[in-house]
């Protein structure tokens, strides 16, 4: 993922990269106000910016304890569920926060999802009954 102008974000192993939900609640004239710093959800939600190619599996017959250090391009992975642009819900006390070049980000690991929600292929935003 390209960030800035000068900088690429890969992520690794089973993570993934989110664009949180800002959190705020909207009041019943309109206004959104945000949620205050000491109130922290167990769950939250956001929106997929980048995944990494999953958890590397050893060979059946390797007895490596680091079976990562090897770099076969042909490397057996378990492959990830979720997808960029997916939306999630995902446990808050396992994501770590970070901000990119003024960008707010959160890393989980795959495990630390519980939901998403993805648009079915083919559709271009129009309801269908």
């Amino acid at each position: 993922m390209k960030v800035g102008s000068h900088r690429h974000i890969e992520v690794i192993g089973d993570r993934v990269l989110l664009i949180p939900d800002k959190g705020e609640e909207r009041s019943e004239v309109g206004l959104y106000l945000p949620r205050p710093p000491a109130e922290k959800t167990t769950v939250m939600g956001g929106t997929v910016a980048e995944i990494g190619p999953g958890l590397p599996v050893p060979e059946p017959h390797a007895v490596e304890d680091e079976p990562w250090r090897t770099s076969s391009p042909d490397r057996r992975r378990i492959l990830m569920q979720v997808r960029i642009g997916d939306y999630v819900v995902f446990l808050r006390k396992s994501a770590v926060e970070i901000r990119i070049d003024g960008r707010d980000f959160m890393v989980v690991p795959q495990s630390a999802i519980l939901v998403l929600a993805r648009k079915p292929e083919g559709i271009s935003g129009v309801a269908q009954e």
